[in-house]
């Protein structure tokens, strides 16, 4: 049986034989011994990760230690909040660092700092996704929306519907209409200023 630790662009946690591109993981261990999901996170340091780094090999959901978490590709992590390791995926981090909303040039932003925005940015009071509303022409690429039941990545004149083991249907963007946005706001401001979330393969087999 797979285990809970794929994570969907809504931010939930679900089982799938579907493999994914990145790992990442919510601040520490979020199961059991019994490698089951306890909780939704242990801090608020979400991350995304390399696959691989350094010839690093552990047994995913070891007991004690942080629980992996895999994506589909990065668009998804960050609309489910997960920004870029600081560690594994320095060059990455240091141009989100760069792009972050309202830094000041040569101003220290510390990774706590950004930690919290987006922790306020991911849930609502009650635990569940928070969502905001757009214009969706306004929206750059690499936001995720959530329209009709469906879950789509926001591409040029298209919106790609997302699964688990990639995008499976296209859309037109329309104007004049109001999306629900499941990326976080200062995540999305990233991506106006240049930062170009990476995405599955599959989103060019579409157009």
């Amino acid at each position: 049986m797979p285990l809970q630790n794929r994570v969907t662009p809504e931010g939930l946690l679900i089982a799938t034989e579907a493999r994914g591109t990145m790992m990442g993981n919510r601040g520490g261990a979020i199961h059991n011994e019994k490698r089951q999901i306890v909780r939704p996170f242990k801090s608020r340091q979400w991350i995304t990760c390399l696959l691989e780094f350094k010839g690093r090999q552990r047994v995913v959901m070891t007991p004690r230690l942080y629980t992996e978490l895999f994506f589909l590709d990065e668009a998804t992590a960050f609309a489910a909040g997960h920004r870029p390791c600081a560690e594994c995926r320095r060059a990455d981090f240091l141009r989100f660092q760069s792009v972050w909303p309202g830094r000041v040039a040569g101003e220290k932003l510390l990774v706590d700092a950004i930690d919290r925005v987006l922790h306020a940015e991911r849930m609502d009071a009650d635990g569940s996704k928070a969502t905001y509303r757009e214009p969706l022409e306004l929206l750059p690429d690499g936001t995720f929306i959530r329209q009709e039941g469906g879950l789509y990545l926001v591409r040029g004149s298209s919106l790609l519907e997302w699964s688990p083991s990639g995008y499976v249907g296209r859309q037109e963007r329309r104007n004049g209409v109001m999306a629900e946005v499941l990326t976080p706001w200062s995540m999305v401001a990233c991506f106006r200023s240049g930062y170009v979330p990476g995405v599955h393969l599959s989103a060019a087999l579409l157009g």
